[in-house]
């Protein structure tokens, strides 16, 4: 989760993220050398003296500061639309978990083991525990399987929702009569804090989201103790 005085993006906690964090790195290098070379132009042309008389076109001028921007930005499309297909891609998923989106709660249902379902709500200030985060978290934690493949169902029961945790590179809107899907991989255990990110309403922030990464054989254990 951010802390104070984090202008950085959140470290990685999915190789999805991972690779977001570098082609963001990407791109911002590429706009630093924007910058600065224009910056340098202007700085030059404001303060030299020279004048050329003659000068009535140039071709060559024209040519290049028509095609070298064109050339920057496939530098950025390309990464870009690798990095968009690889969000979409679906691998054999491990675990399936559907994400309802209700005002102003997430209802969630582990379909892959007899149906497990629970309410996830906001833990009001005044029941917070002393080690708890203010608006973060919640009575009801997702509990997720590291190093597997997680598949996600979103949707939402009334307005549009948006499930989303900036760790794991994931915003997926849940849209009413729709069912939308995105897959993801937590590659270290710990507690990762999310929100909806969608303006469907006044209290949208108010709709924290907790996933709780553990190893494979404490989240069966989980499972069972669930299923009992």
């Amino acid at each position: 989760m951010s802390t104070w005085a984090n202008l950085n993006l959140q470290d990685s906690a999915s190789p999805l993220m991972e690779q977001l964090i570098f082609f963001h790195d990407h791109a911002l290098l590429i706009l630093v050398m924007i910058t600065v070379l224009v910056g340098y132009l202007m700085f030059m042309l404001f303060f030299n003296n020279y004048v050329n008389r003659f000068l009535l076109h140039g071709q060559l001028i024209e040519m290049i500061w028509t095609i070298l921007p064109a050339i920057i930005l496939l530098f950025i499309a390309l990464p870009s639309l690798r990095l968009l297909y690889l969000l979409d891609e679906i691998n054999e998923p491990s675990v399936t978990l559907k994400s309802i989106g209700h005002q102003w709660y997430w209802s969630y249902e582990y379909s892959d083991f007899n149906n497990i379902e629970f309410d996830s709500y906001m833990i009001p200030t005044n029941e917070l525990a002393t080690d708890g985060f203010r608006l973060l978290d919640v009575d009801n934690r997702v509990v997720l399987p590291m190093n597997s493949q997680i598949r996600i169902l979103v949707t939402a029961a009334d307005v549009i929702h948006s499930w989303t945790i900036p760790a794991l590179g994931v915003k997926v809107d849940g849209t009413p009569g729709r069912l939308n899907q995105t897959n993801f991989l937590i590659n270290r255990p710990g507690l990762f804090y999310g929100q909806c990110s969608e303006i469907c309403g006044a209290n949208h922030s108010f709709m924290p989201i907790v996933i709780e990464s553990v190893p494979v054989n404490y989240f069966i254990k989980w499972i069972s103790s669930n299923n009992s």
